[in-house]
């Protein structure tokens, strides 16, 4: 028997009608950046795995057991399928000197490739869009990226999305705090899970972030961030919410939180729900003034954003209008009757007009193809017989609602099309 293919577990196929909703949430998403001045970059889907172990950091799960990393059996070339944005967009950046003109707003949107283990909401193969503010070093940008985002769960019609935002400080504040955490929890050691256990002696900070119920009181009494933070990330964090209660931005202080990656130092924020089950982050960023140095470029402050359009569309598609999305009908269903190159022309000619034509391919009695009409959803029928090329006259029948079907010329056909539209 001949093998049957499928999609790689955890990488999904998208086809009507869901990809019409995938669509019209693009189509949001690009009116909502390009009302704030952000500018698309692309970037390829391969970079050079040390690209992200040097960004990323050699103890984060990502790098540790996520990434899909092979070597180039041409030149012997470690190569990633990249498991996050922010790194390749400064890449792009730095390469191309993008930075020599001033700060820069960049956006892209696209997949991302982790190995772990496939559930709802979570993918080996998902999709996000993220948001880079190069070049910007003041609260004000933090507070614009966190605006942004509440800008957008209304443009949606999201009303259960919170924000939860912490400081992480500096890199030295971070180190005071590691030593701290360590010894803490290593007087716990017999409490903690295998990930714990591992992230104990490499990411410690990373126990904070566990999703284990059963360590949940043992993080709760540890010391807290806050205590070790630098007196620059304490004036930068106090700005921020000051703006953010300004504009009248509710959020929540989560002293747990602080993001996987290595790149992030002071602000960190999550837009979290309780509507998709353990997956609950819709979208998440902060802060990340030291990575372009370390990619090679100069000191630059920098901050972002990356929200997944699985979850973010897991959302949505829990009301109604989104779960009605069935993309554009077409506004007329041509048929023939052995007319084939003048409806085929006249295809043509009506779209070049402005409609949404589907033309009727391979024949059948006009029967089937008015069932085939009707099922398209398209408002009108234009039917093409031999009466209709000897009076060179197109039959118009309307096929929601109410008229009658007439014959006209095409001028006539396309003013009744558009004065019921």
């Amino acid at each position: 028997m001949t093998a049957s293919f499928q999609a790689v577990r955890g990488m999904n196929d998208r086809f009507p009608p869901e990809s019409f909703r995938w669509a019209r949430l693009e189509n949001v998403l690009r009116d909502w950046l390009d009302a704030y001045g952000y500018r698309e970059v692309r970037f390829p889907i391969v970079e050079a795995t040390g690209l992200f172990v040097r960004s990323i950091g050699t103890a984060t799960d990502i790098v540790e057991k996520e990434m899909y990393s092979f070597v180039d059996g041409l030149n012997g070339e470690s190569l990633t399928l990249r498991p996050e944005g922010t790194a390749s967009c400064v890449r792009l950046a730095l390469q191309h000197h993008l930075l020599y003109d001033g700060p820069q707003r960049f956006w892209y949107q696209g997949p991302m490739f982790r190995h772990e283990r496939p559930q709802k909401g979570r993918y080996r193969q998902f999709h996000q869009c993220g948001i880079e503010a190069l070049g910007f070093a003041g609260p004000d940008a933090d507070a614009e990226l966190i605006l942004m985002t509440a800008n957008l769960w209304r443009r949606l019609g999201l009303q259960d999305v919170r924000l939860q935002i912490n400081s992480i400080g500096s890199s030295d504040a971070r180190a005071r705090y590691r030593t701290v955490l360590q010894a803490y929890f290593r007087q716990h050691v017999d409490a903690l899970d295998e990930d714990s256990s591992r992230r104990l002696e490499t990411n410690p900070l990373r126990i904070l972030d566990s999703k284990n119920g059963d360590l949940k009181e043992l993080i709760a009494a540890a010391p807290q961030l806050s205590e070790y933070l630098d007196e620059a990330s304490h004036r930068h964090f106090e700005a921020l919410l000051a703006l953010l209660q300004e504009a009248g931005v509710p959020y929540e202080i989560n002293p747990r939180l602080v993001r996987g990656l290595d790149y992030y130092n002071a602000t960190v924020f999550e837009w979290v729900t309780d509507r998709l089950g353990a997956q609950g982050t819709v979208c998440g960023g902060g802060r990340y003034d030291g990575l372009v140095e370390q990619l090679g470029g100069k000191p630059t402050p920098a901050c972002g954003f990356a929200m997944g359009l699985e979850r973010l569309l897991g959302l949505l598609e829990q009301d109604s209008d989104w779960q009605a999305e069935t993309g554009a009908v077409p506004d007329v269903y041509v048929l023939n009757q052995q007319q084939t190159a003048w409806a085929l022309r006249l295809s043509e000619d009506l779209r070049n007009a402005g409609l949404r034509v589907l033309y009727h391919a391979g024949g059948g009695s006009f029967k089937a193809q008015f069932r085939r009409a009707d099922a398209s959803g398209a408002r009108y029928a234009i039917i093409l017989g031999e009466e209709e090329r000897e009076r060179q006259l197109l039959s118009l029948k309307p096929l929601r609602g109410q008229g009658e079907q007439r014959q006209v010329s095409l001028d006539e056909a396309l003013r009744l099309i558009r004065a019921n539209g």
